[in-house]
Parts: structure tokens; C-alpha cells; sequence
């Protein structure tokens, strides 16, 4: 199992560049009680087959390994706490996967670092459109790297002043929304 959510999420929107999705949305939100991580794109999308097999460890699609353990594990993770996950896909239209993980609950994992999964996706994904909503209580930001692209017009998302501005506006946004947990530790 990975030792943190974050390194969950980036392996599973790592699958949705490999389908061909040109637009992933990944939203962490968390409450009192729950934290609910959903990854949303529009690739290829599955057919029920794959989707039946997209939970099985022992299924992949990759030729390097003869494991799939990415959907596997965060589905793993999610109900260790007494939450839930679900997966829905279509072929031709893109592919949802959501997990909610008890706050409270022993074996819940850290979220972990999602600034850095999110910097290190567009880092290594310049042309992927990507949204990326974090929320606490009713605290919230989003960041879109279309909305991003519009801004610094013919600079690419992978320039250092355009890495530097994500890495910032995502440590002040998030530092913001985090100052409601007052010591809860996700």
C-alpha cells in the first residue's frame, strides 16, 4: 500500500494521461468528519470488463509489471476506514473514481503532499488541462490551468515563472483553507 493519498492520486491520474484525457479535475474536500478525493477525466474511458477488472490488483494494462495495485490500494484505503469508493466509467466519454476516508478512523493514511502531486502533473503534463479543487468546511480554492494558459498568454505551464506561481498560489490557497482544521492532521 502507498504510504500516503497523494501518492494514490498521482498514479491514478497518471492512468487518465495514458487514456488521452485532455481535461482531469482531481478535488479533495474534506469536513469534520469525512475527506472525500474524486478524480475526474475525459479520456477513453472503460468498458464494464475493465472496470470490473480496474479494482483486481492482479489486472493491469501496462507491459512493464503483470500488477495493477494503484485503484487497488486506494480502494483498499478508503474502506480500511470505514468509507467508501466508487468507480464509474464509460468508453468514449472519461472516467470517475471517488473515495471518502472516516477522518477520525486509526488507519486512515495522511493525505500527504497533494501541492507537489499537483505541481509535478502539470510539470510533466504541460498540455493536459488540469482543475484542482481543495476544500475545507466551506473554505475553498480552484486552480485551472486553462484559466492559467489565458493569463500567461504564450508562456508554457512548464516555464520556471509559471511553475513558481502554481507552487505558490497552491501553498497560500491551501495554508488558507487549513487553518480551519486547528490541529486535525490529514
Amino acid at each position: 500500500m502507498m504510504s500516503e493519498l497523494s501518492l494514490n492520486v498521482l498514479d491514478i491520474t497518471q492512468n487518465s494521461v495514458k487514456a488521452g484525457a485532455g481535461l482531469i479535475e482531481i478535488s479533495v474536500s474534506i469536513n469534520a468528519d469525512v475527506m472525500i478525493i474524486e478524480i475526474i477525466d475525459d479520456g477513453c474511458g472503460m468498458s464494464d470488463e475493465q472496470l470490473k477488472a480496474a479494482v483486481d490488483p492482479f489486472y493491469t494494462t501496462r507491459t512493464t509489471r503483470s500488477v495493477g495495485l494503484g485503484i487497488s490500494f486506494f480502494k483498499q484505503a478508503a474502506e480500511m476506514t470505514g468509507g467508501r469508493f466508487c468507480i464509474t466509467s464509460e468508453v468514449g466519454i472519461g472516467t470517475r473514481v471517488k473515495a471518502e476516508f472516516v477522518l477520525g478512523h486509526i488507519d486512515r493514511l495522511p493525505l500527504g503532499d497533494m501541492n507537489a502531486t499537483v505541481e509535478t502533473l502539470i510539470l510533466c503534463n504541460p498540455d493536459i488541462n488540469f482543475v484542482y479543487r481543495y476544500r475545507v468546511c466551506e473554505t475553498e480554492f480552484t486552480l485551472s490551468t486553462s484559466a492559467i494558459r489565458e493569463i500567461m498568454e504564450d508562456i508554457p505551464l512548464n516555464a520556471p515563472e509559471v511553475t513558481n506561481f502554481i507552487k505558490d498560489f497552491l501553498r497560500e490557497n491551501t495554508n488558507n483553507c487549513n487553518k480551519l482544521l486547528k490541529g486535525l492532521h490529514i
